[in-house]
């Protein structure tokens, strides 16, 4: 599977702060067999974000895209408005999930505005921006990522181990 990873930083896309985010991001997912195909460092501009995120959904080279930064109550913080700009569909699960996950940790994750949907067959989800936020947050969806990757392909692998539902009313 194949993934993107996309920073979003005033301070870091100017090369005043090293991006330390993305790194962290990429290490899990390549210590969980994903192929990194793209990576970069933007600012918080909504017409870039949305821009790559548009580029790389559109390429057919990437499966995943996440993003890291811009999801806060800042002036600046743009990226869930330039993500579901570029939306077809919402997947609020996985970013009901985080926030769920999040709060059990601090009382902050209630401030995250972070979104998750599919674009064409690519799913994109919007991350913190501080490593921590970051690799806590991927780590509570991790599991279930490669499972949607199946069902936006259309695998026919991706029903493997689920069991048939039953109808109603028929014995």
């Amino acid at each position: 599977m194949r993934a993107g990873i996309l920073t979003i930083s005033d301070r870091s896309a100017a090369g005043e702060r090293t991006d330390v985010s993305g790194p962290v991001l990429q290490k899990i997912l390549e210590e969980g067999g994903w192929q990194i195909v793209h990576e970069d460092i933007i600012p918080d501009e909504i017409e870039t974000i949305r821009t790559t995120l548009i580029e790389w959904a559109d390429s057919g080279g990437v499966d995943l895209i996440l993003t890291t930064g811009g999801t806060g109550f800042g002036r600046r913080d743009c990226t869930p408005e330039a993500t579901m700009a570029v939306l077809d569909r919402n997947a609020p699960g996985l970013a009901e999930a985080m926030r769920a996950a999040s709060l059990q940790i601090t009382p902050h994750a209630m401030l995250s505005r972070a979104v998750a949907g599919i674009r064409k067959n690519v799913l994109i989800v919007n991350l913190p921006g501080s490593p921590k936020g970051a690799r806590e947050n991927l780590q509570v969806i991790l599991a279930a990522l490669p499972h949607a990757v199946q069902l936006l392909q259309d695998d026919p692998q991706s029903e493997q181990g689920h069991q048939p539902g039953l109808s109603l009313g028929h014995a």
